[in-house]
C-alpha cells in the first residue's frame, strides 16, 4: 500500500519558520512528482509546491518564502517555510502523482499550520 504521511505543523507567529516532512512508504521516488497543497479554512485546496526530478514548482503565494526538498534514502520530502504570514494558515497535505495516470493519486492526512499575527 502506499502510504503519505505529513508532519511538522504547529503554531508560529508572524515572520517564523516550519519545515514540514512527507514520510512516503510503497512508492518510488523514481519519476513520480510529489506535492505540498493547502486548504485554508473555508477556501479551496490550492497547490503550494510540488517537486520532480531536477525540478520544483512554487505557487506564486509562497514564492521565495518556502523551499521544496527530498531526500529519496529516506523516502522524505520537505517543505521549509520561512516568513510565514497569517494567510499561510491551512492544512497542509503532501501528495504523490500516479505516474500511469498523472494525476496525484495518493494522500497523506494533513498537518496542520497556524500563523498567529
Amino acid at each position: 500500500d502506499v502510504q503519505l504521511q505529513a508532519s511538522g505543523g504547529g503554531l508560529v507567529q508572524a515572520g517564523g519558520s516550519l519545515r514540514l516532512s512527507c514520510l512516503m512508504s510503497g512508492i518510488s521516488f523514481d519519476g513520480n512528482t510529489i506535492g505540498w497543497f493547502r486548504q485554508a479554512p473555508g477556501k479551496e485546496r490550492e497547490p503550494a509546491s510540488c517537486i520532480s526530478e531536477g525540478r520544483q514548482y512554487y505557487a506564486n503565494s509562497v514564492k521565495g518564502r518556502i523551499t521544496i526538498s527530498r531526500d529519496n534514502a529516506r523516502n522524505l520530502v520537505y517543505l521549509q517555510m520561512n516568513n510565514l504570514k497569517p494567510e499561510d494558515t491551512a492544512v497542509y497535505y503532501c501528495a504523490a502523482q500516479s505516474i500511469a495516470s498523472g494525476e496525484y493519486s495518493y494522500w497523506g492526512q494533513g498537518t496542520l499550520v497556524t500563523v498567529s499575527s
